[in-house]
């Protein structure tokens, strides 16, 4: 089984074989830094972000330099002949030039398909629009992997922006191949989850409410979210909902006690800073899985082994 010179664009171009490949590299990796200082020496990974990002851009980067990698890339596309009208076909075509493998963030959906239809060399999405997010659903999938030792038969809640969050919307897809996963979907009725998505669960045991207090003795897992102002066209509709769900101490006291509390951060004001010091707050260990399972996708998408 070998992913070598393959893109990830979504969160199914994967197999679960293949995920399940990813997670025991990751695990190799969180075991034995060390043995992997060197993996990825005379490589070089461009980034390609065309969207404001700090743990996915930065855990990128150091998932390559923490293989003895190097790095180039932009940040902002300012900072890129994008300012000058470039197309993300040419602009692709240039870096792979220079690198051996690409991440682009674009706030356009589909854009990482594009680049990855035209370049020669491996293609990673990592965000497009409000589509997929396939990187963080490996973090988040790891992440609940190693706490619960599976990833069948959980009821997993997901609560905020369900309508135009990527990362609940990618989870969803990747979860519903899973055995005896249930989903509380949580949201005002202006951010539920959209059409598509619904359309996939259609077949799956899911519940949609607005009542996250109530949702709380079921949930094994709990996916908050922000609600994305980059999003809104209409400033008046962030202000309304921006604040309708905050988790506190209060909200976590009928909770199981091995709930596992998640978030794709960056967090604004939807969890309580009292949160972090409960054990059952996982969402900077969540943060951290992401750099190694990026580690493992670099690793692989290259065809290195150690």
């Amino acid at each position: 089984m070998s992913l070598q010179g393959r893109d990830l664009l979504a969160p199914l171009d994967f197999s679960i074989e293949e995920i399940d490949m990813l997670f025991r590299e990751a695990e190799g990796i969180i075991a034995s830094p060390r043995d992997y200082a060197e993996a990825c020496k005379g490589y070089l990974l461009a980034t390609l972000f065309y969207e404001p990002s700090t743990r996915t851009r930065f855990s990128f980067e150091a998932a390559m330099l923490k293989l003895g990698g190097q790095v180039i890339g932009f940040s902002e596309p300012n900072a890129s002949s994008a300012s000058k009208g470039e197309s993300i076909a040419d602009t692709i075509r240039t870096v792979e030039c220079y690198s051996d493998i690409a991440v682009i963030r674009h706030p356009k959906e589909g854009a990482a398909t594009v680049a990855a239809h035209v370049a020669g060399i491996p293609v990673i999405n990592a965000g497009d629009g409000g589509h997929h997010h396939p990187t963080q659903t490996l973090t988040d999938l790891l992440t609940i992997k190693r706490q619960k030792g599976s990833l069948g038969n959980i009821t997993v809640g997901m609560c905020g922006d369900l309508k135009f969050g990527r990362t609940v919307h990618s989870l969803i897809a990747a979860l519903l191949r899973y055995h005896g996963v249930r989903f509380v979907l949580v949201s005002p009725e202006e951010l539920k989850v959209p059409e598509y998505v619904r359309e996939e669960l259609k077949n799956a045991d899911y519940t949609e409410t607005q009542d996250l207090a109530g949702s709380m003795p079921d949930l094994d897992v709990l996916y908050m979210t922000r609600v994305q102002k980059e999003r809104f066209f209409n400033e008046e509709d962030y202000v309304k909902l921006k604040d309708r769900y905050i988790l506190d101490m209060a909200k976590l006291e009928n909770a199981k006690s091995d709930l596992m509390i998640m978030h794709p951060l960056p967090r604004v004001n939807e969890i309580a800073p009292e949160v972090d010091k409960d054990s059952r707050a996982m969402y900077f260990p969540q943060a951290k899985n992401g750099m190694y399972i990026r580690m493992a996708l670099i690793m692989a998408l290259l065809g290195v082994t150690v």
